[in-house]
């Protein structure tokens, strides 16, 4: 994540040209892209989907997802703090919400994919280039007191021209499943840090992914109950320590998939997996592709 997202800028866009793979990489933010030029083929948990000039990708937090690009592809993305977005959810819909919890739980009702790709096309795409170069100037200028009413107006014209693509459901997914399976978008993070047991359990998920932790292992590491630990891990990260733990593990394998030649079933263990058909289903749920697959992908870069 950028240095300004780590110094709690709720809005930060940034362009960038890469002729190179992107890594399935997860952040802890809202992002949307925009795709300015140049193809590629997007790696998620949908699977592989072509992207092009004039698309817009929306991405939940704790999603993973990278991108093989098809010679180069120029975007500009925008980081946006959970909050953030489900304030705007909160007064978009003042008349059926009363308060920040309300519009939490009606964002999880309508926005149940963690996923999106918005063909706008082009010429639709096309308007929202001066905001963006605007915006990403801004970002980088790094004043957002000063500027933060004009920051915030670039991001509502942005958001007038996509609003319209975004789909959503009037079909809710339980909260258990949602927490287990998939990631959620947005999270009420309720403006405070993190509880003090709840970063040191992801630290230990990030620091030793291998270990073969299970609730119970973790909630002693932190001297919660197991129902204590899920609920608040839940709250901060938009699903359970082991869920987590999975993403984190399917983030390394793609790495070791890319930059090592160790072999399929090493590699695996490597993260902690010791059966491979089960490592290839959850890496294919979080990633979009098997890892036979995207390494073959690696080779044809």
């Amino acid at each position: 994540m950028s240095q300004a997202i780590q110094v709690y800028y709720p809005i930060v866009a940034r362009s960038r040209t890469s002729h190179r793979s992107i890594r399935p990489v997860a952040y802890d933010c809202v992002k949307v892209i925009v795709i300015r030029d140049g193809t590629a083929i997007l790696l998620s948990e949908f699977g592989q989907k072509p992207v092009r000039p004039g698309d817009v990708i929306l991405l939940a937090p704790n999603t993973l997802c990278g991108s093989e690009p098809e010679g180069s592809i120029t975007f500009t993305s925008v980081s946006l703090d959970p909050d953030y977005v489900l304030d705007q959810v909160r007064w978009q819909y003042a008349g059926l919400v009363q308060d920040r919890l309300d519009a939490q739980g009606f964002a999880e009702m309508i926005y149940t994919e963690p996923v999106q790709i918005l063909r706008l096309g082009e010429d639709r795409a096309g308007m929202l280039m001066p905001w963006l170069d605007e915006l990403v100037r801004l970002s980088i200028d790094g004043h957002f007191a000063r500027d933060y009413f004009r920051i915030q107006a670039l991001w509502f014209s942005i958001t007038d021209v996509i609003a319209p693509f975004v789909k959503l459901s009037p079909v809710r997914v339980s909260a258990s499943q949602r927490a287990h399976i998939r990631p959620t978008l947005p999270r009420d993070r309720r403006f405070s840090p993190l509880r003090t047991e709840v970063r040191k359990v992801a630290e230990l998920l990030r620091e030793a992914p291998a270990e073969r932790w299970t609730l119970d292992a973790l909630a002693a590491e932190v001297h919660l109950s197991s129902s204590q630990l899920s609920r608040v891990f839940v709250e901060a990260y938009g699903k359970t320590p082991l869920a987590f733990l999975t993403m984190i593990r399917a983030e390394h394998l793609a790495k070791y998939l890319r930059e090592t030649d160790l072999s399929m079933a090493e590699a695996m263990r490597q993260v902690g997996w010791q059966s491979r058909s089960h490592a290839t289903e959850l890496f294919r749920q979080y990633v979009g592709v098997t890892p036979g697959r995207y390494r073959r992908l690696r080779t044809l870069a």
